[in-house]
């Protein structure tokens, strides 16, 4: 009886190590005011402790060695699968962190790291392109035994209602010439501003973001040089490649009509890809899609205004899970 209990406590020990490990990292980053890499640890403790989420590595088949890391729940559960894509601010966990609670409520979430966000997605493929990034996030879901799921994020071509948010369709020079001109003097490039490597540039974006940036006095150079690190350092090169290689709304990637109900969400202050951008993606998909304009909001409305933006995506995907009234209980 006692080897039992000696067997079980040793157990719980074993399971809690991550957790204290993650503990005592966060001691040690707070201390060398190493902001970034606080908070991603911290959003990390956020996602296994308290929405029981957790990080799986997937090796895709191929020859190019290309693993996707996806944050998933550990059990498994009947709620309808979702699945969230991030953009080119971080990766899934600085991306989805307020609205993961929330939608974790009635989904079974996945949120995958793109190739090349962060340390963990990787790939050996020459390929930088928005196909490559959609067959990679489609191979992983049929690693992890999901075939039909909703999708949030930008429009890789999902397979039941499709959210799209605050995103760079129909991409243009015009649209670039629009963005520099917005941005002010001094600007080589687009992803000058977009891809930071100068507490200038990072201050510029949060500017352009944001539709109440931080203060000046709470964006000295040593800590938007953190964030730099974090977020724009590691993988840089391929991350400009990725950049360059958007090509969803050209001649090389056109915006058609889909099947699926769509949704369009734009945070109403957006200077990166002004309000404008929703009417022109809705019109190129017949006007069909749905658009909602979240007011006090820049591109980021999921981290704005994070009760607004979960109440908008939860009315309508779970519009669209309610049974059909016409066919009287029948199976969908």
């Amino acid at each position: 009886m006692k080897q039992r209990h000696a067997t079980a406590t040793a157990s719980a020990l074993f399971a809690l190590l991550p957790l204290s490990l993650l503990l005592f990292r966060l001691l040690v980053l707070l201390v060398r005011l190493r902001l970034a890499a606080f908070r991603d640890a911290a959003l990390s403790l956020h996602f296994l402790a308290r929405l029981r989420i957790r990080p799986v590595h997937l090796r895709l088949p191929g020859t190019d060695a290309t693993t996707v890391r996806v944050w998933c729940p550990a059990a498994p559960s009947a709620k309808p699968p979702l699945l969230l894509l991030h953009g080119f601010g971080g990766d899934s966990k600085w991306t989805w962190a307020r609205n993961l609670p929330a939608l974790s409520r009635h989904f079974h979430v996945y949120a995958p790291d793109l190739l090349f966000f962060g340390a963990h997605s990787r790939s050996a493929s020459p390929l930088r392109t928005v196909a490559f990034q959609a067959r990679c996030a489609a191979e992983a879901m049929r690693l992890l035994g999901v075939d039909r799921y909703d999708v949030v994020g930008i429009s890789y071509g999902g397979v039941g209602p499709v959210v799209i948010a605050s995103s760079d369709l129909l991409k243009t020079a015009a649209d670039d010439r629009g963005f520099l001109k917005r941005a002010g003097d001094g600007w080589s490039g687009v992803e000058e501003v977009l891809l930071p490597a100068e507490p200038a540039a990072m201050r510029k974006l949060l500017e352009m973001a944001s539709c109440r940036p931080p203060p000046p006095v709470l964006m000295p150079d040593f800590i938007l040089r953190d964030f730099i690190q974090k977020l724009f350092t590691e993988n840089r090169e391929q991350l400009i490649q990725l950049f360059k290689g958007i090509t969803v709304g050209t001649d090389k990637f056109p915006v058609t009509p889909m099947s699926q109900e769509v949704l369009i969400v734009w945070g109403e202050q957006d200077q990166l890809f002004p309000v404008e951008k929703a009417y022109a993606v809705q019109s190129s998909l017949d006007g069909k899609a749905r658009v909602e304009i979240i007011s006090k909001t820049g591109h980021a409305p999921q981290l704005e205004d994070p009760t607004r933006f979960n109440k908008i995506l939860l009315d309508f995907l779970l519009a669209t899970h309610k049974p059909d009234p016409s066919s009287n209980g029948a199976s969908q």
